[in-house]
């Protein structure tokens, strides 16, 4: 019967499982506590083919537990409590150890039946899920379980597995096939971080029926395997926060990349977002050409559509990752903004108010309002906040060269209307 290479080259040791060292490498919070003996329930998170469910398996071998395996995008309630009534007859006398793939596809019902058994001990659940599962996991699993992170291998991690799979593949499929340097690399690389994907990309080579495969025939069969994207999911708002904090951050390099990341994956609108909201909160006045130039950029891009577009997004993306910064006018509306939330302000002052109606003056309405246009530099001195308001200050000047300039104006002007007005009345 044939089995898959990535099942046949599945680990039974840490030390064989490609990356995450950061939870079984030597002091490894995750080893340390299997090595203990007391497994508690748990949840892996991370993308597919990365080692959650190979882990498990190791797990369920150290600790002599019977290990039950439950997909939650095809198991029900009754496999559950089948799994539960097992706890009480000899075969779960040492231990049940519940594997429960894809958690997040289990409804809130579901998920609650499992809460009594793993709160006694009768169950102990790991879990794995691909998304978040503060976002896709009830808070009454989520408090009953610890959360590890597992990371997609660098492609020097995989190399080794790809190199172990080769040997493998010659002494199960009997092919006499050479994978070069090169090509191990290529794949190693362009899985994106999946080891099983690695892996099937090197049984599709020793199977294919040539001798010696080349570049060509390993891009062939890795595509566009390299990077993970998901416009749902983790990937699609870690790309964009990346994207965006590099911007923020005025590395051009690092925005690019990600910007790239994006492009690559089809996904021009999010960039385009991005780019525009960046032009406003973290660029603001200190370029503000810097909107109009972004705009012009994103409907010459939107017009052009991919791949042409790549050109005016990356300027689009230079131009603000190299442009001065200014957080003021994010501050100034947000504080604005936190105001009438709670509710203060109070009614408009009367000389604010619309006075292009019949009636109007006798309301007191518009009345003793100056129009600034009328005064020596078009600014008079005049309230225009409300009552309960007065004084309150929401926009302060950047440090800025652009906001510095308006600052000194503002300032020089009102010191010497505010002379002048002491002066005539002395």
């Amino acid at each position: 019967m044939y089995r898959p290479l990535a099942d046949l080259i599945r680990p039974e040791s840490f030390e064989d499982v490609a990356g995450q060292r950061h939870l079984l490498g030597p002091g490894g919070i995750l080893r340390g506590v299997i090595e203990s003996g007391n497994i508690p329930n748990m949840i892996f998170y991370g993308p597919s083919g990365i080692g959650k469910t190979t882990v498990a398996n190791i797990i369920a071998r150290r600790t002599d537990r019977r290990l039950h395996r439950l997909n939650a995008t095809t198991a029900g309630t009754g496999d559950i409590k089948d799994i539960i009534a097992e706890t009480d007859s000899l075969l779960g006398a040492s231990g049940t150890l519940l594997y429960l793939d894809e958690i997040q596809y289990f409804n809130k019902k579901q998920q609650q039946s499992l809460l009594e058994f793993i709160e006694n001990g009768r169950i102990t659940l790991i879990a794995s899920t691909t998304e978040n599962p503060y976002f896709y996991i009830y808070n009454a699993i989520l408090s009953r379980c610890t959360v590890f992170e597992f990371r997609p291998p660098a492609p020097e991690e995989i190399l080794p597995v790809a190199a172990r799979a080769v040997e493998l593949a010659r002494a199960e499929y009997g092919c006499d096939v050479i994978l070069s340097e090169e090509v191990l690399r290529h794949i190693a690389a362009a899985a994106g971080g999946d080891v099983r994907k690695a892996i099937n990309a090197v049984e599709m080579l020793m199977l294919a029926g040539k001798a010696e495969p080349t570049l060509e025939d390993a891009r062939a069969v890795t595509q566009r395997s390299a990077m993970r994207y998901d416009k749902d999911g983790d990937a699609h708002y870690d790309i964009l926060s990346a994207f965006h904090k590099s911007l923020r951050g005025s590395d051009p390099d690092a925005a690019l990349h990600y910007l790239a990341r994006l492009l690559h994956a089809g996904d021009m609108i999010s960039a385009c977002r991005r780019l525009l909201c960046v032009a406003s909160e973290d660029v603001g006045l200190a370029y503000p050409q810097a909107v109009s130039i972004t705009k012009s950029c994103v409907d010459s891009a939107m017009q052009l559509g991919l791949p042409e577009a790549k050109l005016p997004l990356a300027e689009a993306c230079i131009l603000l990752a190299t442009a001065p910064k200014s957080n003021s006018v994010v501050m100034a509306i947000d504080a604005a903004m936190s105001d009438v939330a709670e509710g203060k302000g109070g009614p408009i002052p009367d000389d604010l108010r619309d006075g292009h109606y019949a009636g109007a003056q006798k309301l007191g309405h518009a009345k003793g309002y100056v129009y600034p246009h009328s005064c020596p530099e078009h600014w008079v001195e005049q309230q225009y906040l409300p009552d309960a308001l007065k004084g309150r200050t929401y926009y302060r000047f950047g440090d800025n060269r652009m906001e510095k300039a308006s600052e000194a104006y503002w300032k020089e002007l009102k010191e010497r209307r505010k002379g002048t007005k002491n002066g005539k009345n002395g």
